[in-house]
C-alpha cells in the first residue's frame, strides 16, 4: 500500500481549518447585580452568549428598566436563587415599556434559579422555543392581584417539548402558568396562587399537568380550546395528582379577556377540548365547582372551530366542600333552590363526559352552545360510565430531564 505524506505546512493548514470549524468551548458569562449599567450588561451577555454557554446571574436585586431577550440556541440562564436577600432578583418595577421581562425565541434553553418581579407585561415568555426548560423560577407581582399586572407569568407558546418544573407564580392578571399552541408538555411540582387562572393549557396537544398546587386563584387549572388560532383542536391532556383548593380570588382580568368570564371559585375547568383526563386530584373549597365541563359559548366566525368538549373523563378525585358560592349567572338562585349549594361537578350539558367520582353532578341541560345560559334547566345528571382507554404519559427528551436532576 502506498502512503502519501503531506508537507508539514499543509498539515498545519489542515489543522487550523479543523479548529476553525469546531465550536468554541462552552463558557460561563457572569454578570453582577447592583451596578448602574446592569440592564445593559445583562442584555449584552445574552447577545454575546454562544451555544453551550451559561449566563450566570449574580446574587442581589437587579433594578431593570427594559425587557431582556435571548435568541441563541442551547444557552443556560442560571441565577443564585429566587429568595429576596440571597437570590438573583430581576425587578422590573421601573420598566419603561410594556413588554416581557424576558423573551426567549431560541431552542434548547434552560432557565433556572432566579426571580422576575413586577413586569409591565408578561413575566417570562418563550415563542417558538423547542425543548425549553423552566425550572426553579419565581415570577411575581408583589402587590398582589391587580388588573394592571402583566397578563402571564410563565408563558411558553408555539413550541414542542416544554418542561415547567418547580416554579412559583403569583399575581398574573390572566394566567400564572400558561402554555399555548404547543405540543408535548409537562407542568409539574409548581405553585400558582392569586392569579386569575392558576395554570392554563390552551390549544395544546399532549400535556401532563401533575403534582402542582393551584390555590387562591379565580380558577385553579383551565384546559381551553379557542377559535381563530393557528393551532386548534386541543386534545390529550391529563390533569392529575394536583391540589386545587380555595380558588376564591375575585376575577381581576381586564375586561374582554376570555378569562374575565371565569367564575370565582372554579377548581378545574375544561372547555371545548377533547380527550382530557382529570384524576387523582384533591379538590376542595372551590365556591363555584370543583370541576366544570363546558362548551365554548361566545361568538366566533371560525368555521373550522369545534366548540364542544368531547371524551372528558373524571375519576378517583377527592372532593371537599364545593358549590357553596357559585359565581355564574343564576348560580346563587340554583344553590338556594338546592339547599344552599350546588354539586361539586358542574356540566353545561354540551359535548360528552364520563364522571366516575362518587359525587353528584349538576347539568344545566344546554347541549347547544348557541342556547343562552338564561335558558338553563338545571337538574342532577348521572355521567357514570366506561371511560375511553387511558392516555399515555408524556415523555420528554432525556436531555431536558437531565437538566433538572
Amino acid at each position: 500500500m502506498r502512503v502519501t505524506y503531506l508537507p508539514r505546512a499543509a498539515l498545519l493548514s489542515f489543522a487550523a481549518l479543523a479548529v476553525a470549524a469546531a465550536p468554541a468551548a462552552a463558557k460561563t458569562i457572569s454578570v453582577s447585580a447592583g451596578t448602574p449599567d446592569a440592564n445593559e450588561k445583562l442584555q449584552e451577555a445574552l447577545i454575546l452568549a454562544e451555544p453551550g454557554d451559561v449566563v450566570e446571574l449574580g446574587a442581589g436585586t437587579w433594578t431593570l428598566t427594559d425587557g431582556l431577550s435571548l435568541d441563541v440556541d442551547n444557552v443556560t440562564v442560571r441565577g443564585a436563587g429566587t429568595k429576596a436577600g440571597e437570590g438573583s432578583i430581576l425587578d422590573f418595577a421601573g420598566q419603561q415599556g410594556a413588554g416581557e421581562g424576558l423573551l426567549v425565541t431560541s431552542d434548547d434553553v434552560y432557565l433556572t434559579n432566579f426571580a422576575v418581579l413586577n413586569t409591565k407585561g408578561d413575566g417570562i415568555k418563550s415563542k417558538g422555543a423547542d425543548r425549553i426548560v423552566y425550572h426553579q423560577l419565581r415570577v411575581e407581582w408583589t402587590a398582589g392581584p391587580k388588573e394592571t399586572n402583566g397578563a402571564y407569568g410563565i408563558y411558553p407558546v408555539e413550541s414542542s417539548d416544554v418542561l415547567i418544573d418547580s416554579v412559583y407564580v403569583r399575581g398574573a392578571s390572566d394566567a400564572g402558568i400558561y402554555v399555548g399552541q404547543s405540543k408535548n408538555i409537562v407542568v409539574r411540582d409548581s405553585i400558582a396562587m392569586e392569579n386569575v387562572a392558576g395554570i392554563e393549557i390552551e390549544n395544546c396537544y399532549d400535556a401532563d399537568v401533575h403534582d402542582n398546587v393551584a390555590t387562591k386563584n379565580t380558577g385553579g387549572i383551565l384546559v381551553f380550546d379557542l377559535p381563530s388560532l393557528p393551532q386548534q383542536g386541543g386534545h390529550n391532556v391529563r390533569v392529575f395528582d394536583n391540589m386545587v383548593n380555595d380558588n376564591s380570588t375575585p376575577n381581576f382580568a381586564p375586561k374582554g379577556n376570555i378569562v374575565a368570564s371565569v367564575p370565582t371559585g372554579t377548581g378545574v375547568l375544561v372547555m371545548a377540548n377533547s380527550r382530557v383526563e382529570v384524576f387523582d386530584n384533591m379538590l376542595a373549597d372551590n365556591g363555584t365547582a370543583n370541576v366544570m365541563i363546558v362548551g365554548y359559548r361566545y361568538p366566533y366566525k371560525d368555521e373550522k372551530y369545534q366548540p364542544l368538549p368531547k371524551d372528558i373523563a373524571v375519576w378517583d378525585n377527592q372532593h371537599g366542600k364545593a358549590g357553596f358560592a357559585p359565581a355564574f349567572p343564576g348560580g346563587a338562585e340554583i344553590a338556594a333552590a338546592m339547599g344552599g349549594s350546588i354539586p361539586p361537578v358542574l356540566w353545561d350539558g354540551a359535548g360528552s363526559a364520563v364522571v366516575n367520582d362518587d359525587v353528584a353532578v349538576l347539568s344545566l341541560n344546554l347541549p347547544d352552545v348557541g342556547t343562552p345560559q338564561s335558558e338553563a334547566k338545571p337538574s342532577p345528571a348521572d355521567l357514570k360510565g366506561e371511560a375511553p382507554a387511558p392516555l399515555p404519559g408524556i415523555t420528554l427528551p432525556e436531555s431536558m430531564e437531565a437538566r433538572v436532576q
